[in-house]
């Protein structure tokens, strides 16, 4: 799957599900609405003062999952960011462009950043079984 696909599978998606673990090691998981630019990384809001935003900064390694209504997702692990300044405001644009109406950029809420190291797509609808895995040249940064 190459970045553009992603994206675009994160597009049409629209929602997915993050992972985090607390200080103590227990893991977290919350639906979140996504968005996707076109070099693949995703982007999600939140209320500053979730969980997750704070499981983030003390540990920036999440994972995803896209997808799941019609039998086919992407399991996704990366690195993520809560975004400040000019990036924000960009990244905020391109949320808020997908979710119009959206708080996400108000001040009680943060813009995160996913950027995919790894992903599994998996196909289970019948007469089309297909999982395939890999990491994107350069996304070991």
């Amino acid at each position: 799957m190459t970045r553009e696909e992603f994206a675009e599978f994160v597009r049409v998606a629209g929602m997915g599900v993050v992972a985090t673990v607390d200080a103590e090691g227990n893991p977290e998981a919350a639906l979140v609405g996504l968005a996707a630019t076109s070099a693949g990384e995703v982007i999600f809001d939140s209320a500053v003062a979730a969980r997750k935003v704070g499981n983030i900064a003390a540990n920036p390694r999440v994972a995803l999952v896209v997808g799941w209504s019609d039998g086919v997702s992407v399991q996704v692990e990366g690195l993520a960011d809560t975004l400040t300044g000019t990036e924000r405001a960009e990244y905020g644009r391109i949320y808020t462009e997908r979710f119009p109406g959206s708080r996400a950029l108000l001040e009680e809420f943060a813009i995160v950043r996913v950027k995919p190291r790894w992903l599994r797509y998996y196909d289970a609808r019948p007469g089309s079984f297909l999982v395939a895995e890999g990491s994107w040249p350069g996304s070991e940064d």
